[in-house]
């Protein structure tokens, strides 16, 4: 159980993010709701709210140090204390090999996936520390352990944010904070439309790769975090959770 615990979900007006912070709603935690797009973030936070949650849209650049301040300071503003912080905040990346990828695409990539996390996390850990520790959870990927074909500025980011979880675990257990990563396979998401066209494309393509046969769903992801997030997780810290459907088994 979340009861009485507060949580900040970057990435939450879709996908993966949208699903974790209903899910984290669903057992008992006040949820800010972090995400650029405005509009979809407040849908999450309605969706909290209509099924009598408590919930917050915060609209968040998480690669501008403003805005990543500025969304820690609502939250304090509003419940006084933070537990939880999962980001699940990520920018979209053209694939490509490192002699295709362009600079700009390189730093956008980075920005939002990689420096997004560690402005999240800078804000956010005093709070966590005040309230009397909690966790901190980014969400990463199986390409973090693997390499793949056209997704090197992919795998790159996703294998930065193991070792950045693993040492900010080693900086700030002594506040009582866990630090984990939990690294989806392929899940169902309208980034999957959005790289292969179709849906059914995504899972002819990519189903086979994983031992599942499948594609996961947001919600199995959702599960996880919910499990990093709660006491029933207390003995892990600075450690990756793979829920990949056996991906990295091959």
């Amino acid at each position: 159980s979340l009861t009485g615990r507060v949580a900040l979900v970057t990435g939450s007006a879709q996908g993966i993010g949208r699903a974790i912070a209903i899910a984290l709603a669903g057992a008992g935690a006040r949820v800010a709701c972090a995400d650029m797009r405005a509009d979809a973030c407040a849908a999450t936070a309605a969706a909290i709210c209509a099924k009598g949650g408590d919930a917050i849209a915060v609209t968040t650049d998480v690669s501008k140090e403003a805005d990543t301040t500025a969304a820690v300071a609502a939250v304090k503003a509003r419940w006084g204390a933070l537990h939880v912080l999962v980001h699940g905040a990520a920018a979209a990346d053209p694939s490509g090999t490192v002699v295709e990828y362009n600079l700009t695409d390189w730093n956008h990539a980075i920005a939002v996936n990689l420096t997004g996390a560690f402005l999240v996390s800078k804000a956010a850990i005093p709070l966590i520390a005040q309230s009397g520790g909690g966790s901190v959870v980014l969400i990463a990927s199986q390409l973090a352990r693997v390499g793949s074909a056209r997704r090197a500025v992919y795998c790159a980011i996703k294998g930065g944010l193991l070792n950045l979880a693993r040492a900010m675990a080693i900086d700030h257990a002594g506040e009582r904070i866990r630090v984990n990563t939990l690294s989806p396979g392929a899940i169902e998401t309208d980034r999957m439309v959005l790289r292969f066209g179709t849906m059914e494309a995504a899972r002819l393509a990519l189903g086979p790769l994983h031992l599942t046969g499948t594609l996961g769903q947001p919600d199995d992801i959702a599960s996880a975090a919910i499990y990093l997030a709660s006491d029933a997780s207390r003995f892990v810290t600075g450690s990756d959770l793979l829920v990949d459907g056996g991906y990295t088994a091959h």
